[in-house]
Formats: C-alpha cells, structure tokens, sequence
C-alpha cells in the first residue's frame, strides 16, 4: 500500500505540476498579449508623435516665412520713406518757389524798391508758415538766457549792464528745432 499511496501522490504532484504549467503557459501567453498590445500603443504612440512634429515643423517653416516676408516689407517700406520722405515738404516749398520766379522777373523791371521788398516779405512769410506746419520753429534769441542745448556761443563780450550777463545780447544766426529737436544751434553773442 505504501507504494499505491506513493504512487498517487506522484499523480497528484505531476497533475498539480501539469496545472501549475499550464497556469504559467496562460500567464505568459497573457503577458505576451499584454505586451503586444503595449508594442501597439506604443507604435501608435510613436507615429502620433511623428505627426504632430510633422505639424509643428510646418508651422514653424510658415512662421518664418511670414516673418522673412514681414521683415523684407518693413525694409522696403523704411527704404521708401527715407528716399520719398521729404516729398510732402518739397511739395509745400514749390508755390515758394513759384512766387521767387516770378519776383525775380518783376524785379527786373520795377523802379519802386518798396514794393519789391513788400513782395519779398510776403514771401518770406509763406515760407515761414509752411515750415511750421512741418514742424520747423524758430529759436527765439532775444534777452533769452544763454542755453547750451540751444545756443552756439561764437563771440563773448563785456555785457553793458549788469542784466544782459549770462544773456545773449545778438544772434548772427538764426537756429531751428523740427518738432523740438534742435536742427541748427542759434549762433549767438553772449555778455559776460
């Protein structure tokens, strides 16, 4: 009986063992399932990540694009605004020059020198009014303080009374600011 017993129990043992592999084989076949799915997701993982550098890549190659194209505009628009800027002044000044032409004939001939400096201050007062619709202003010098920014002292004198030290006491030329900014210093004489 002993060797029955012993027998059985090697059955129950090779039964419990074939169980044991066909459990293990399940597993692993599970497992083997369970990585091909994963190897899927992560190829399908793979190729959605290939798309969207795809798209991003394009997007960048348009976003330089439109930058190049934004860049050349603005080059050529700076390039034309620097060669034709000064057109609207130059338009403004022709009636200006149009009035010297004709004064310039009528001086030939005229006899009466006052209407010819009449004619030559109205002139200049055309002028005058244009340029300071451009922006142009005169920087006015008389019993004005003497200031750097400016003046362009080119003489110094005894100041004849003690009030006109430190003060301009003659402009020789006139200065100019273009919107504030000074375009020609005032030459001028200060007292000391």
């Amino acid at each position: 009986m002993s060797e029955e017993l012993k027998n059985e129990e090697q059955k129950e043992q090779q039964e419990s063992q074939e169980t044991a592999n066909a459990q293990v084989e399940t597993d692993t076949g599970k497992e083997a399932n369970q990585e091909t799915e994963k190897e899927l997701s992560v190829e399908e993982q793979l190729e959605a990540a290939k798309k969207e550098i795809e798209e991003l890549n394009d997007k960048l190659l348009r976003k330089i694009a439109e930058f190049d194209n934004y860049r050349k505009r603005t080059l050529k628009e700076k390039t034309e605004l620097i060669l034709n800027g000064g057109e609207k002044t130059i338009v403004a000044i022709l009636p200006v020059i149009d009035d010297m032409e004709r004064a310039l004939k009528n001086m030939q001939n005229a006899d009466n020198v006052a209407a010819v400096l009449e004619g030559v201050e109205l002139i200049y007062k055309k002028f005058m009014d244009i340029l300071s619709k451009q922006g142009v202003s005169v920087i006015e010098t008389k019993d004005a303080d003497f200031d750097v920014d400016v003046h362009e002292a080119i003489a110094q004198l005894p100041a004849p009374v003690e009030e006109l030290k430190g003060k301009v006491m003659d402009c020789t030329l006139t200065g100019y600011k273009l919107n504030d900014k000074v375009i020609r210093h005032a030459q001028v004489v200060v007292g000391l």
